[in-house]
């Protein structure tokens, strides 16, 4: 083991070195393979002779291999079960005794195999945390604190079910009175080191660490020992909310302190509070309004102060939800105390906040862009108007009016000098014309029927979009009122004000040109009631060729990897100037492609900002979606070289993007032979190594999925058609992967001979029937169901009912009877999908012409249950789904977005209609019935007045004779 750390060591910190890191991690991969590899890091981590380079590097290996390899999708250990018991009895340990960057990687490992284990199989794991807690060592119960925190944080957003509750029960029942007994020790210690800098630091890093907690047992339901010593636990947050101390004061203006996040940490838990916990926390509240109140009228304007104003202003923001508690700032005079003490000091521009504008444009953007999860003064303040408009809408607006006016007046006396008045003026005015959530399709839906946002726009906003001696912050903030109420603009106006938001990309100043680009993809997205574009193709098609151009100079201003990537949403404003010209991109498809390529070539080098390259990728696939089917050489011939490098360099982070688009321009080009290079992917497609990665799979399914239908004759030729089938074997073993496995299966059934399928059959209804038996699922059951509908539908292709009951057969005599009545006739009735009723439409009308064994073997009772299936169906027929031309938006403010897989909507795969022939389904089963009773000498009417109720024998006659 000793001469194993030490390769590892060695490769770990070879893997921080730019110019070998590559190599490195290729051989930590072959590591990886070794049993005992996740132990040695560990070991690694806890050796303190090891440099902190490679120690961390460690740690944030071990948390990486711990995702990737706990357990599978169905909960078992992927590891061997020693290696596993070693883990858990280690990481404990280590996590408290290592320094906090280290700590906070080992922190995510442990949550990780906390969502596997936690409590079930690992239900010591609290009592060893209650163990290892001691009066007087800060350090080890920092540990113990931050190791339950990385557990019981997960909480946070789940939903409420039995079994959650039952896994914070068996907490509370363990850790909470330990837990408020450490909350009180500390607070004694504190107490008692009034004078002690070293003591007061860590005893508050561990005060931080319990109000965390506090939150965290909370976030779900209150726990009865907490309401039973609600008044304690009251007065204790309230003595930390007006306490101070200038040894934990920080010099440094842009750095919190342990005091402020302490602060900043109580009010979060008071917001908690407050929405859920109101009856309980109801009678403690007054003196924290006032707490509040007192330390937002004192609190200096310094950016290390920021979070903790913000969280005050959320909890009073909270308070004022009830009615009762708002009725206190019911008084003109009071709310202009309100708006001149709180709102306007937290609303006004800072000089922090025009350096940050200055000198990090894109943070700038980032913390003031509407709904982003930034804890910034301005959007506190703003909430908390708004929320006290919501209770007094009139009295609030007539108050902040005044001082709206007052500060436009300031403005026009000295436009030069005074523009910060009038951004604080804007501000304050969308501040209260707002109403309700603003939403990332329209902006602001609802506004104050006590302003006019038309008369604001045109008095004192077009003038800043129109004028040349403007500074820039006014720039934006006229472009961002375009963008937040770019609901209520009404299309005569936009036809206005639209080019002038175009004429902006043009700006020298990064937040202006990058607030255009924001205010133009949104308002290309937007539509009115009637779902017509605002903004129409017409009107951005002459712009199209020079828009785009001067999108790609912007984004390859830098040639820098990282650089490139900065902006994503000058890229996203490129995706959306693609999906809104459609086919029009044809004429100029040279120009975007090779802008599109170049990017590709350089950002492949290092993928830093998952959010650019989906935009990058989405923009690609739309391009290939509209100008592809014209002209696929073309793309096939420019694409290969720059796809098949990130294919051969390994950028994981781009394989499933470029296996997506490979599959679209397959489908773009669906006639003919599998071009060559197609065929040379297949072979490496197929390698397990690439199925191991859970995020590839859709997209590899997709791209065989389109390649097998061109490429059935070279694949059979190449003996790849076993590989696939036992990938399809893999798959359908799975949960998670079923779906993907039966589309792959599908893809096979309906391009090649039932010849080179028959050895196959019997095996593949033997991996089908077992998960049946075993694990069903309710998915499985109904794509099970669509498989047997695609085959039964395909007699005249070979296959059809009697082979599949053939097959059943060698599996087990008669064991379709079994399956048809219990899970394939009652089933389909819960198809949903219009294509695949369609499919079953066609199978079982198939299925009562032509199936010898439905005919002779099932007799009357298999004919007849099958003949109601099918009228079931044709009560509601299925017709074409309307066709929705409208590409959905890809949430990537998502917390699991960038997770695994994620599909490109632009050039997703569309449903495919297996019998566009059929268009009246009631029509055409009443001729291919009427047909096939011809040929076979009048056998089906027999069958209908032999085997039918009088009510079934009645409607399918009709339809026979209609």
């Amino acid at each position: 083991m000793a001469s194993d750390l030490v390769a590892i060591s060695q490769l770990l910190q070879a893997s921080l070195d730019p110019r070998q890191n590559k190599q490195a991690e290729a051989a930590i991969k072959q590591e990886e393979t070794k049993p005992g590899f996740s132990v040695a890091l560990l070991r690694i981590v806890a050796t303190d002779s090891y440099p902190g380079t490679t120690r961390l590097a460690s740690a944030l290996f071990f948390k990486n291999f711990i995702k990737r390899n706990w357990t599978d999708e169905e909960g078992n250990y992927k590891l061997p079960q020693n290696e596993v018991v070693a883990i858990k009895q280690e990481l404990i340990g280590l996590m408290i005794a290592v320094p906090s960057t280290i700590q906070s990687q080992l922190g995510e490992a442990i949550s990780v195999i906390a969502d596997s284990d936690f409590w079930e199989r690992w239900d010591t794991l609290v009592d060893d945390l209650v163990s290892r807690l001691t009066s007087d060592n800060f350090a080890v119960n920092n540990g113990v604190l931050q190791v339950a925190h990385s557990i019981f944080r997960r909480w946070r957003p789940l939903f409420r079910s039995d079994a959650l509750f039952t896994e914070i029960n068996h907490v509370l029942s363990k850790f909470s009175v330990p837990f408020l007994q450490l909350l009180e020790n500390t607070d004694n210690v504190i107490s008692q080191n009034q004078n002690n800098k070293t003591a007061l630091q860590q005893s508050f890093s561990t005060l931080n660490l319990c109000i965390k907690l506090l939150y965290d047992l909370s976030c779900q339901d209150l726990p009865p020992v907490f309401e039973e010593n609600m008044q304690a636990i009251t007065s204790l947050l309230h003595r930390y909310l007006t306490y101070d101390n200038a040894l934990l004061h920080t010099d440094y203006e842009a750095e919190s302190g342990p005091l402020d996040i302490a602060k900043a940490g109580i009010f979060e838990v008071l917001v908690l509070y407050v929405q859920k916990y109101e009856d309980a926390i109801g009678p403690f509240l007054g003196q924290f309004i006032g707490s509040s109140w007192n330390l937002l009228n004192s609190i200096g304007p310094e950016t290390k102060f920021d979070i903790l104003v913000s969280r005050s202003l959320q909890f009073l923001t909270s308070v004022t939800h009830s009615r009762q508690h708002a009725e206190s700032f019911n008084n003109q005079e009071i709310l202009g105390q309100v708006v001149e003490k709180v709102i306007l000091p937290n609303l006004s521009l800072r000089e922090s906040d025009i350096e940050l504008f200055e000198d990090e444009p894109f943070e700038f953007i980032r913390q003031d862009l509407e709904g982003s999860d930034s804890d910034t003064r301005r959007r506190a303040a703003t909430d908390f108007l708004r929320q006290l408009m919501e209770q007094f809408e009139k009295l609030v607006t007539d108050v902040v009016s005044q001082y709206m006016n007052h500060y436009l007046v300031e403005y026009s006396k000295d436009r030069n000098n005074n523009w910060k008045s009038k951004d604080t003026a804007v501000y304050l005015f969308s501040a209260i014309a707002a109403k309700g959530a603003t939403t990332a399709a329209h902006g602001v839906k609802s506004t104050n029927p006590h302003v006019d946002v038309i008369d604001f726009f045109q008095k004192n906003i077009a003038e800043e979009l129109t004028g040349t001696e403007v500074h820039p912050i006014l720039k934006v903030d006229a472009i961002k009122y375009l963008y937040t109420f770019r609901s209520q603009i009404t299309k005569s106006y936009w036809q206005t004000a639209f080019p002038l938001l175009v004429n902006h990309l043009g700006s020298s100043n990064y937040v202006v040109y990058t607030y255009a680009a924001i205010a133009v993809e949104r308002i290309l997205y937007l539509t009115n009631e009637n779902r017509e574009a605002v903004i129409s193709k017409d009107d951005v098609t002459p712009l199209s060729k020079d828009l785009l151009q001067h999108l790609f100079v912007l984004i390859t201003k830098d040639s820098a990897p990282e650089k490139i990537q900065e902006n994503e949403f000058i890229m996203r404003c490129v995706m959306r100037v693609l999906i809104v010209i459609r086919e029009r991109v044809i004429p100029i498809t040279d120009i975007v492609l090779q802008n599109f390529i170049n990017i590709t070539k350089v950002i492949r080098h290092n993928p830093s900002n998952p959010r650019f390259y989906y935009y990058h990728f989405e923009g690609l696939g739309a391009l290939i979606r509209f100008a592809a089917p014209s002209q696929p050489k073309k793309f096939e011939t420019a694409l290969y070289n720059p796809f098949g490098e990130i294919l051969s360099n390994d950028v994981q982070e781009f394989a499933p993007y470029v296996f997506q688009l490979f599959a679209a321009l397959l489908e773009a080009n669906p006639s003919g032979s599998l071009p060559e290079y197609y065929k040379s992917l297949i072979g490496p497609v197929l390698m397990p190594v690439l199925w191991d990665s859970r995020g590839n799979i859709p997209a590899l399914v997709r791209l065989l999925s389109a390649s097998i239908p061109r490429g059935a004759e070279s694949i059979l030729k190449n003996n790849q058609l076993e590989p696939i089938l036992g990938i399809f074997q893999k798959l359908v073993s799975s949960k998670v992967n079923e779906t993907h496995g039966f589309d792959l299966l599908e893809s096979v059934i309906t391009s090649f001979p039932p010849a080179a399928l028959q050895s196959y059959f019997v095996p593949m209804l033997q991996i089908m029937l077992t998960r049946l038996s075993n694990s069903k699922t309710e998915n499985f059951s109904l794509r099970f169901v669509r498989f047997y509908h695609l085959v039964s539908a395909r007699a005249d292709k070979g296959l059809g009912a009697d082979l599949f009951i053939s097959a059943m057969d060698q599996v087990q005599n008669n064991v379709f009877t079994q399956v048809y009545l219990g899970i394939i006739l009652p089933d389909t009735q819960k198809l949903t999908r219009p294509f695949d009723r369609k499919t079953a439409v066609v199978s079982l009308t198939k299925t009562l012409t032509d199936s010898a064994a439905f005919v002779d073997r099932y007799g009357k009772k298999g004919w007849a249950l099958t003949c109601e299936a099918l009228l079931k169906l044709l009560i509601n027929p299925p017709v074409p789904p309307a066709v929705d031309d409208v590409i959905p938006d890809q949430d990537v403010d998502d917390s699991a977005f960038g997770v695994g897989f994620t599909q490109l909507s632009t050039c997703k795969k569309p449903p495919r209609d297996p019998y566009p022939e059929i268009s009246d389904v009631k029509s055409w089963v009443g001729t291919y019935l009427k047909e096939a009773d011809a040929r076979h000498g009048q056998r089906i009417s027999g069958f209908i007045q032999e085997r039918l109720s009088p009510e079934a024998r009645g409607t399918l006659v009709a339809y026979m004779q209609s």
